[in-house]
């Protein structure tokens, strides 16, 4: 529920443009950091910008702006702001916006656009961006008037960060922009407390109390509700085993006892195998994603299904519920976690099943030879970094050797392109992330084919002083498709080859960032303490085997149990 309370400004007030409307409802609302590129369409709000209190980051390409953008809203919590112009400045946003979409990231897009007079003519750089970008945002709003800029960015802020979050976009006509009004009329948001379905939750904890094998299958909801303090209670007051889907990574540390690790298409054995032999699945904000569960229909064959989640429509969407909780997560796990305080669980066998399955099964990191070992150099740069550690992933093995084998002591901490898997994040997700938490330490895990996608953001780190840490790995090939096309077409190598890179080196320093390369194994240790200790952004060039694949692997079509493993 969600009450909202008019206001407006004084009578006398002196004249403003939608423009400065716009700026000054962003700074009341505290936003700091605006990621953009500016455009004739949008120029009135650059003019506005001079002065004010926001910090705008110029990024060297739009897309970078909404990567940036959805990161720094991953990191601190708060919505993210991205700005670009008409045409095709509003276009170069969509792949970020759906990826703020896909992830449930609160961001707030705006566009300017060509003067409501000429709307509709094919005037020069027009795009009717709120129908292209209809199925791919939360919400969208035209502002017509000057004076309801100030509503319009409450209400946009409002809906990107209530419920289950995501991306709105603002579209300004550029005479809203330049136009005057003395009146402006905005709303103060409260959302009311929900009220909490006692009563399926006492029958979720029965259930809990009569299975054998519970398994918690926790969902980046829990991390989006901010129920990471909640979800932890419950898991070492029951002792219940617990698995994670790729974007919820670090909810619980990845080195807690319990932990199984990620499930899904490259998860691990033990995650994959706790699945198929649980009796029950509590599930706390997952949507059940291809990715994660395999062939559907023998996906967790054993198991009765609780499911609490933000959004009920996602609740009985792809699997059976036995019991629904559609609410917020945090007191939903609250309330549960109380339910249970005073019973024991008989649950002691499973749990040794479980604890000792993850020993039998745990990574191996002396692969033979001389050469870089990507999973070992992984899980060295994250130890080195500890607690402070922040992964900005691009898309593509890296993201999946990442996932698997770094340490991520809290889920702020796993920054990665999940529903979307977009490649180009890497390196502006860093930046935003960075630009949000400035004392964390961000290494952006890239391969060569995703950091060529948005290279040019080496200027903008350089710019600001963004001091990222990027971790590039380079196999010289597309390396997941690749692999998939090793393994299931037959080794038929098409258009896969990257063996014509440049020097990454030499272009790093061109942007005027320090880079250095590393090669074989005796370089690791020394190469990752050159990295996190550099001053300002930092390149480390690692030389990969390009035959690596990422291990284990369900195929398509199989269920978890069914995993492949390498040689």
């Amino acid at each position: 529920m969600t009450s909202a309370a008019a206001f407006k400004s004084a009578p006398d007030a002196a004249p403003k443009s939608g423009a400065r409307l716009l700026v000054s409802t962003l700074e009341r609302l505290g936003v700091e950091v605006v990621f953009g590129y500016p455009g004739g369409a949008i120029m009135p709000v650059y003019d506005a910008l001079t002065g004010s209190s926001l910090r705008h980051i110029l990024v060297r390409h739009e897309q970078a702006a909404a990567f940036a953008a959805d990161a720094y809203a991953r990191r601190s919590g708060k919505v993210g702001v991205c700005m670009a112009t008409s045409g095709p400045g509003a276009t170069n946003l969509i792949t970020g916006i759906a990826n703020a979409m896909m992830d449930s990231i609160p961001m707030v897009c705006i566009t300017g656009n060509v003067a409501q007079g000429v709307m509709g003519t094919d005037a020069f750089q027009e795009i009717d961006i709120l129908g292209v970008t209809l199925p791919i945002v939360k919400h969208s709003i035209l502002v017509r008037d000057p004076a309801d800029v100030p509503a319009a960015v409450e209400e946009a802020f409002h809906i990107a960060a209530s419920g289950r979050p995501g991306p709105v976009l603002i579209d300004l006509p550029k005479d809203v922009q330049v136009g005057q009004t003395t009146e402006d009329f905005g709303f103060h948001y409260s959302n009311a407390v929900q009220s909490i379905d006692h009563e399926a939750i006492a029958r979720a904890a029965d259930m809990i109390r009569s299975a054998r094998k519970p398994l918690i299958y926790i969902g980046g909801g829990v991390k989006i509700g901010r129920a990471t303090k909640q979800l932890r209670a419950f898991t070492e007051q029951t002792g219940i085993p617990s698995i994670s889907t790729l974007n919820a990574l670090g909810t619980v540390p990845t080195d807690a006892p319990g932990f199984q690790g990620m499930l899904g298409m490259h998860g691990t054995r033990a995650a994959n195998e706790a699945v198929q032999e649980a009796d029950l699945l509590i599930v706390f904000g997952a949507r059940f994603d291809d990715r994660a569960t395999g062939k559907l229909a023998e996906f967790a064959p054993h198991a009765r299904v609780v499911h609490f989640d933000i959004d009920a429509s996602e609740i009985g969407k792809l699997r059976e519920t036995h019991v629904a909780v559609a609410g917020e997560i945090a007191p939903g796990i609250e309330t549960l976690t109380a339910h249970l305080a005073d019973t024991p669980l008989s649950i002691d066998p499973w749990m040794i099943r479980c604890a000792s399955r993850v020993q039998r099964t745990a990574f191996r990191y002396d692969a033979p030879g001389e050469g870089v070992y990507a999973p070992a150099l992984l899980k060295a740069v994250s130890e080195a970094a500890g607690d402070d550690f922040v992964a900005a992933c691009d898309v593509g093995q890296h993201q999946m050797w990442a996932a698997q084998h770094c340490r991520f002591a809290r889920p702020e901490a796993h920054l990665t392109s999940g529903g979307l898997g977009a490649m180009g994040f890497g390196l502006p997700a860093g930046i935003g992330a960075k630009l949000a938490d400035p004392e964390a330490t961000v290494v952006v895990i890239a391969g060569d084919g995703g950091f060529m996608m948005n290279v040019q953001e080496l200027a903008t780190a350089r710019r600001y002083g963004v001091a990222v840490k990027i971790l590039l790995l380079d196999n010289s090939s597309l390396g997941l498709v690749r692999q998939w096309q090793e393994l299931f077409f037959a080794e038929n190598y098409s258009e896969i080859d990257l063996s014509d890179n440049p020097d990454f080196v030499k272009v790093a320093e061109a942007f005027g960032v320090e880079a250095f390369r590393i090669s074989r194994r005796e370089e690791v240790e020394a190469g990752i303490a050159r990295l996190l200790a550099a001053d300002g952004p930092c390149l480390a060039h690692v030389i990969i085997d390009p035959r690596e694949n990422v291990w284990p692997l369900v195929p398509p079509g199989k269920n978890n149990a069914e995993m492949m493993e390498g040689a």
